[in-house]
C-alpha cells in the first residue's frame, strides 16, 4: 500500500515498466530513494538475501486480470537483465496454461512456483513448477469463455495427418 499511496500523492499513477534502462536503475540501490516498481521488490529480495543470508520469497497475488503474471514477468526480467539469469520464453507456458475468460482474454489458469538458485550471490540455476491447472476446461467452458490456447493453435497449425495422430479427427 505504501508504494501506491506514494505514487498517488506525487500524481504519478503510471510507471514506464517496459524500458530496460528503468530496470537498471534499481541495481544495488536503496529502494526507499527510488520510485516504487516491481524491480524494487526484486532488488529488495536480492539485497535481503545477501545482507541476512536467508532465502527470500516474492508472492504475487490478486484477482483475475490484476496483473499477477505481468508483475512476475517483470521480476524475472529484472533478475535476467540485472543479475544474469537467462530469460525463458513465456509463449509455450501461455499457450498451454492460458485461456480466454470473461474477465481476461489471456488468463493464466495455473499457479507458478519459480525458484531461482544463487551461489555466492550469482544466479546458478532456476526451475519452475506449475499447479492447479483447470482440467475441467478441456471438456467444458462457460459462455463467452474458451478452451486453452494450445488447442486452437494446434487446430490452425497442424496438418491433417498431425490432427489424426492427435485424435482430433477420426
Amino acid at each position: 500500500f505504501y508504494y501506491l499511496e506514494s505514487r498517488f500523492n506525487k500524481s504519478q499513477i503510471y510507471t514506464k515498466l517496459y524500458e530496460n534502462n528503468r530496470i537498471q536503475l534499481y541495481r544495488d540501490q536503496d529502494i526507499q530513494l527510488l520510485e516504487p516498481h516491481m524491480c524494487a521488490t526484486a532488488e529488495l529480495a536480492y539485497q535481503s538475501m545477501i545482507n541476512f543470508s536467508k532465502n527470500q520469497s516474492i508472492i504475487v497475488s490478486g484477482e483475475s486480470g490484476a496483473g499477477k503474471t505481468v508483475s512476475a514477468k517483470y521480476a524475472m526480467r529484472y533478475f535476467s537483465n540485472v543479475r544474469g539469469l537467462l530469460e525463458e520464453t513465456q509463449i509455450e507456458k501461455n499457450a498451454i496454461g492460458n485461456a480466454k475468460t470473461i474477465r481476461n482474454d489471456n488468463s493464466s489458469l495455473f499457479g507458478k512456483y519459480i525458484e531461482i538458485e544463487f551461489l555466492k550471490y550469482h544466479i546458478c540455476g532456476a526451475s519452475m513448477r506449475t499447479y492447479l491447472l483447470e482440467k475441467s476446461r478441456v471438456i467444458y467452458q462457460a459462455p463467452d469463455e474458451r478452451n486453452y490456447h494450445i488447442f486452437y493453435q494446434l487446430c490452425t497449425q497442424a496438418n491433417q495427418s498431425d490432427m489424426k495422430s492427435l485424435i482430433f479427427c477420426k
